[in-house]
């Protein structure tokens, strides 16, 4: 598997997906462990928030990061295969 990690660590949609991956991860892991980090939250803000975090990250796995926004290439849109 090759992947090239600092085109990717320079497109931001992959660091905001990366940022609330850990975030989301840190949480439940705290959780397993008994600690609760969301505390000081109401339980519909921390929902809220999940929510959002996990959209950042269904956008960071979509996006093309070889790509300047969020949108692919016009090379490839024109795939019938994955290259």
């Amino acid at each position: 598997m090759r992947i090239n990690w600092m085109i990717r660590f320079q497109h931001k949609p992959f660091l905001f997906a990366l940022f609330s991956l850990i975030l989301l991860l840190a949480q439940q892991v705290a959780t397993i462990f008994g600690y609760d980090l969301t505390s000081a939250m109401s339980n519909q803000a921390t929902h809220i928030l999940n929510t959002v975090l996990s959209i950042f990250v269904l956008i960071g796995v979509v996006v093309d990061p070889t790509t300047r926004g969020t949108s692919d290439s016009e090379r490839a849109l024109m795939y019938r295969r994955p290259r």
